[in-house]
Order: structure tokens, then C-alpha cells, then sequence
């Protein structure tokens, strides 16, 4: 009977990963766009993404504006990258952001 319940307490363990909870505080991390390096800044509170910044990219700003405009809220609202799709037409700054948003949280781990 214990081991059925210490497998199942894993199993709860690993799903609830999945929704991994962050250390609070700020992280920066970079990642490739099509022009440059892309910097960003996440802040977490309360174990969760609070703000996604850009902080410096080379990219083209007509281009970068929309993946900023719209996948930096959803990335917030889904606390992650997973899921996220990239924008049209500025997939290459897309991918770039997903990845330093990456890098920044995998230091929040």
C-alpha cells in the first residue's frame, strides 16, 4: 500500500513540474534572431513569469514589433515558451525571443 502512494505522489510531483515554479527574481538571457543576439529580461514573482522584456536586439524594429506585441503576453499568460507560436513573417526574431526567454528561465530553475 505505501509504495502505491509514494508512486503516485512521484506522479503528482512530475505533472506539477510540468507548471515548473521559478525562484523570484530577475534573469536575463539571450538568444539568436535573424539580425543579432536578442536580450531579454524575465522577472518572476511568486514562482511564475511576471514581465518578459526585450532589453537589446539588432533586429529590424518593424519586423520585432509584432512578435514583442504578441507573444510576450502569452508567454506570461502560459508561464513558458511551450506552446507558444512563433509570428509570421519575423520567425527568425520570434524563435530568437522563445530561446532567450528560455535562457533566462532555465536560470530561474
Amino acid at each position: 500500500m505505501m509504495k502505491k502512494m509514494i508512486v503516485v505522489a512521484a506522479a503528482a510531483l512530475m505533472a506539477a513540474g510540468a507548471q515548473a515554479a521559478y525562484k523570484d527574481g530577475s534573469y536575463t538571457g539571450e538568444g539568436k534572431g535573424r539580425e543579432s543576439q536578442i536580450q531579454v529580461q524575465v522577472d518572476i514573482k511568486g514562482g511564475k513569469i511576471a514581465t518578459v522584456q526585450v532589453l537589446k536586439h539588432g533586429e529590424t524594429e518593424m519586423i520585432i514589433a509584432a512578435p514583442i506585441e504578441t507573444m510576450i503576453p502569452e508567454i506570461v499568460a502560459k508561464n513558458g515558451v511551450e506552446g507558444v507560436e512563433s509570428v509570421g513573417g519575423a520567425t527568425l526574431s520570434s524563435d530568437g525571443i522563445k530561446a532567450a526567454v528560455a535562457d533566462a528561465l532555465a536560470k530561474a530553475k
